[in-house]
């Protein structure tokens, strides 16, 4: 999910967003730590995801108290 799809979710969407994200991480380092992991490569998929929402989120916040 790119940042302009995510730009036109409500905050209460990207808050649950990011905790299904954050769900993923967990399992997938539990998985690696186990060595059950298959695709390597989507734990930086996911750990971006985080990061991405949160700017969103963050955009959000200060553009709300910007507005007040």
């Amino acid at each position: 999910m790119n940042a302009a799809e995510l730009r036109g979710k409500t905050p209460d969407e990207l808050r649950e967003a990011l905790n299904n994200l954050k769900k993923e991480a967990f399992n997938l380092r539990f998985q690696q730590a186990t060595n059950q992991i298959k695709n390597t490569g989507r734990i930086r998929t996911v750990r971006r995801g985080v990061a991405r929402v949160k700017t969103v989120l963050n955009e959000k916040a200060v553009a709300a108290a910007d507005g007040e």
